[in-house]
């Protein structure tokens, strides 16, 4: 999950308009988890397989820099080879190939079909003793690949984390409206009865009571599109935590009240792990191209080798009977150093360098990019949050007022003074406040956990969690 779509979808959840909840009970037999945000947030990181599977791409990344370190080791190789063949050799000469096996000994007068036993084992020992830097540059490469496999894991880190905070306050906000819509239908429900008992005598005309009925079947059915969205909630929930199927039920803690006004520690753009993990593509790139830089150098073997051979062939051009030949008749022994050069690889490596200069170029662009759009999701959470907490001072004003004229419509109603409109219309208003009231403290947590994920670092905001009691501010 892209970093900037992950803190998007924190700072857009509220929009939906059936994000909502009810506490349904689970299934028999489906099993019930319960989390507050920082429980959800950690299960999500030991849980979620894109963590797994990150992990295991730092592993293979750790191996890999074992890998690159063997070439530093000697090397011995040993072969043992036993065969029935004829003997007829020839002068001249054959460029080495794969197919045609060689034969040594002299050459006979004639060709015989004739076939005997041969035998040879050796052991081959090689060994670089040195290399003007070559594999020094391989284990620094391999390293880089370390570090950007790391750095891409706290990048899968931050999004599930993100991801786990987004779905939480979202089942919080889904509860949130439930409860809403729930007291929307109790308040209905009382004031359709009243109209009835207000029909039933004569006092008001038959249409109130039908007006009533229909505010409160559409309070109902906005009850259960709410409680059908806080399913999909909860199971999306489920999801992120590695737990699908696994009904989820949380505890809001102060998510419910307005956080203190205190401002999250702030870290430089260069510190996200976004740009963290760009600058390890950028190191990585560059140590391709230091090998390059150590690939055109002559290379010096040291080796040394032991072997023996055995042949059923005589000199004079007879056979040896029965097994004679399997056996090691002659052993050898050398040792020296083997210098090889590829001169005309220059061409090859002088292209393959620019083109890993061109990737490191195109790798520090996107840097630089990623140092750009960070300092200007920062710069938005920020102003979202000022946005989010001028809302949340102005709603208990709204939802003060909005019960005041609930109140006051209801009483002229009875009192014959107002229409059933009029108090349908004040219901209306009620729910709403109650809903922008409860959403914009939540709205508030959630632009928090935006500027956190803007950061890079949702810990600040877990630690102000914990430091805030629930019936705080």
């Amino acid at each position: 999950m892209p970093a900037k779509t992950s803190i998007l979808v924190i700072l857009t959840f509220l929009s939906s308009p059936f994000v909502c909840q009810a506490q349904a009970p689970a299934s028999r037999g489906q099993q019930v988890r319960s989390f507050t945000l920082d429980q959800a947030i950690d299960y999500a990181l030991t849980n979620y397989p894109a963590i797994r599977a990150a992990r295991e791409r730092i592993a293979a990344a750790r191996a890999g820099v074992s890998l690159a370190r063997t070439s530093y080791l000697p090397r011995a190789d040993t072969l043992w080879q036993s065969n029935r063949a004829t003997r007829n050799n020839i002068f001249g000469l054959s460029f080495v190939n794969p197919v045609i096996s060689p034969i040594t000994g002299p050459v006979l007068a004639t060709t015989s079909s004739q076939s005997v036993w041969g035998s040879a084992a050796g052991l081959l020992f090689s060994w670089e003793p040195f290399d003007f830097g070559y594999r020094r540059a391989a284990v620094s490469a391999a390293k880089a690949g370390q570090s950007r496999a790391s750095a891409e894991s706290d990048v899968t880190r931050l999004d599930v984390a993100v991801a786990a905070t987004s779905a939480f306050m979202t089942l919080v906000a889904a509860q949130e409206r439930v409860k809403a819509a729930r007291a929307d239908v109790e308040r209905r429900e009382v004031f359709a009865k009243s109209v009835r008992v207000l029909v039933d005598s004569q006092l008001r005309p038959g249409a109130d009571a039908s007006r009533a009925n229909a505010e409160l079947a559409r309070a109902r059915t906005e009850l259960i599109r709410a409680e059908q969205a806080e399913q999909i909630s909860r199971a999306a929930l489920a999801d992120i935590l590695g737990i699908a199927g696994t009904q989820v039920e949380i505890d809001a803690g102060p998510l419910v009240n307005l956080p203190p006004p205190t401002a999250l520690p702030g870290r430089t753009a260069s510190a996200h792990p976004i740009a963290v993990a760009e600058k390890a593509r950028v190191d990585e790139t560059h140590a391709r191209e230091q090998i390059l830089e150590r690939s055109y150098y002559p290379k010096f073997n040291f080796q040394s080798t032991i072997f023996g051979r055995g042949s059923g062939a005589n000199t004079d051009g007879t056979v040896a009977d029965g097994l004679n030949g399997l056996g090691l008749e002659r052993s050898n022994w050398a040792a020296g150093i083997t210098v090889s050069f590829p001169l005309f690889d220059i061409f090859s490596i002088r292209a393959r360098k620019d083109i890993e200069k061109s990737n490191e170029r195109a790798e520090a662009a996107r840097y630089d990019q990623a140092i750009q759009d960070l300092t200007g999701q920062l710069e938005e959470a920020r102003a979202a949050l000022e946005g989010a907490r001028r809302v949340a001072e102005n709603t208990p004003v709204e939802l003060l007022a909005a019960r005041d004229t609930e109140t006051q419509a209801s009483a002229r109603y009875r009192a014959g003074l107002a229409t059933v409109v009029e108090v349908a219309e004040a219901q209306g208003l009620l729910v709403q406040a109650e809903t922008d009231d409860a959403l914009a403290r939540l709205a508030v947590w959630n632009n928090l956990a935006s500027v956190a994920a803007a950061q890079g670092d949702l810990q600040p905001l877990i630690q102000l969690l914990r430091n805030t009691t629930p019936g705080g501010p």
